[in-house]
């Protein structure tokens, strides 16, 4: 079978969009971790420590 441009284009938009949803999934599983050790991380700390107050 011959690669024509158009199956050849059709190859890579889904090899990216295949790309790009584990990207996605990467992507989301850090800022949940993230989030995760920063909350763990505040809870930790005294809630009356200067450096914790917000100024607003």
């Amino acid at each position: 079978m011959d690669a024509t441009p158009i199956s050849a284009l059709v190859l890579t938009v889904v090899f990216s969009a295949i790309a790009l949803y584990f990207l996605y999934f990467v992507i989301r599983a850090g800022v949940r971790d993230g989030i995760l050790q920063a909350d763990k991380k505040r809870s930790g700390q005294d809630a009356t420590d200067p450096s914790r107050r917000a100024d607003f």
